[in-house]
């Protein structure tokens, strides 16, 4: 039997089911469906982090994590912030 590990990111519900992308290497290779019933109370908002074990391309586990969320969650507020500050202008000067 073969096993892959996997950080997956809640990307939207469909229904009952949970849309979770898998990455490897910060890349997104692939997307799985999860009932929403299994997925860890704590991790039911998008942009969840999580760790992903498929056993032969079936769930196996899936484990939430809370300090990757809030950090990813604060790198992308950061990144936003900068992009919204508004260049000086000449004017101003």
């Amino acid at each position: 039997m073969s096993t892959e590990t996997y950080r997956g990111v809640l990307d939207r519900f469909e229904g009952d089911l949970a849309v979770v992308l898998l990455e490897q290497d910060a890349k997104t290779v692939d997307d799985i469906a999860v009932e929403r019933e299994k997925l860890p109370s704590e991790g039911h908002h998008r942009d969840a982090i999580f760790t992903v074990e498929l056993e032969n391309d079936t769930l196996k586990n899936i484990t939430y994590r809370p300090q990757e969320t809030t950090t990813r969650s604060d790198e992308a507020q950061s990144r936003f912030d900068q992009l919204s500050e508004r260049p000086q202008n000449n004017d101003d000067q």
